[in-house]
């Protein structure tokens, strides 16, 4: 019987505009997850047509019901990114092309490759998640609180379903294929692929979205994984840092290296998603929602009891070219 749970969570982004550079105190973070709104309709497309595919093909009850409560939680993730993008897409439409172009990119691995690479491609990636996301679910009064309410608490709801099937992908990869050679042998395809995505996403920012809505910080972004495109992005960040923070300021160094030592543990071949250490905060959300799912939407003004914070809004650019945000600001 598995233990996860399907939340059907409806975020509010139609009501008021929603801002671009939604954390303007940590804009590579903000960035960062809007990359992963941009990335997951079509990731989660990729995996809901993988799983269901391999179901059939599934030996276990258990594994089938974990198969099933996992591609319908994918699925939630799917629908309700898209309605974040529907609404930055609302206000600039140019980036209906980007979403388009991911979407086609994840269509054409599904259509070319064979079954045991996409359930492979899905296993290494979501292997990823925990370690890589414990980092900001532990410092979410850091990176979130001071954010558009609704757009932290999207993020916040999805990182901590990321957390609760941690060990799913790898269950369906291995009870269909099973072969840890085979998952390892796609890494290299899999990470040459996030590569095009994160740099088709980034440059459809700057493309699309003016300076003075935050579409500048599409730079933070590698433009690929290439050792050239990560020097840019790494100069680009140096330069926003000086009157911004850093995605991981605050965060010790004994926390970012044992970030780094859980994503490659993580694909080890005897690992087990299961054992990894977790964010507290997971288990408190999860116990927020049991009271109250309203919490989910509205994390902080209804689940913790904070007011709603408010975002300034980008509106002209300094002396140097960069964005810098007006006086006024406005609710999220």
């Amino acid at each position: 019987m598995t233990d996860l749970q399907v939340r059907r969570v409806r975020f509010d982004f139609a009501s008021a505009d929603v801002p671009f550079n939604w954390q303007p105190e940590r804009p590579a973070f903000g960035m960062q997850c809007n990359v992963i709104s941009f990335f997951a309709p079509g990731f989660e497309k990729f995996i809901v047509e993988a799983t269901r595919e391999a179901i059939p093909l599934m030996r276990s009850t258990a594994d089938v019901e974990e198969a099933g409560a996992y591609l319908r939680q994918e699925a939630q993730h799917s629908a309700a990114h898209a309605s974040h993008l529907r609404a930055l897409i609302k206000r600039w439409p140019g980036l209906q092309e980007t979403r388009d172009e991911v979407i086609a990119s994840y269509d054409r691995l599904t259509a070319t490759k064979p079954l045991a690479w996409r359930l492979a491609y899905a296993a290494v990636v979501e292997a990823t998640f925990t370690p890589y996301f414990k980092v900001f679910l532990d410092h979410e009064d850091k990176l979130f609180r001071p954010g558009d309410e609704r757009v932290a608490s999207l993020f916040l709801w999805h990182f901590v379903e990321e957390i609760e099937h941690r060990s799913s992908a790898l269950i369906v990869y291995d009870a269909v294929h099973g072969s840890y050679l085979y998952r390892l042998c796609t890494i290299p395809g899999v990470v040459k692929h996030m590569g095009e995505i994160i740099s088709m996403i980034a440059s459809g920012f700057e493309k699309h979205v003016p300076k003075e809505d935050g579409g500048y910080y599409g730079r933070l972004m590698p433009k690929g994984l290439s050792y050239g495109a990560i020097r840019e992005s790494i100069a680009a960040a140096r330069e926003v840092n000086k009157t911004r923070r850093s995605t991981y300021s605050g965060v010790g160094r004994r926390e970012l290296l044992a970030m780094l030592g859980g994503l490659v543990r993580s694909q080890a071949p005897n690992h087990d998603p299961q054992h990894e250490r977790l964010p507290e905060f997971a288990a408190g959300w999860f116990k927020k929602y049991e009271e109250d799912p309203n919490v989910a939407a509205r994390w902080y003004s209804v689940g913790v009891g904070l007011p709603a914070p408010t975002v300034p809004r980008i509106r002209q650019l300094g002396a140097s070219g960069q964005p810098i945000t007006h006086v006024e600001e406005e609710r999220s």
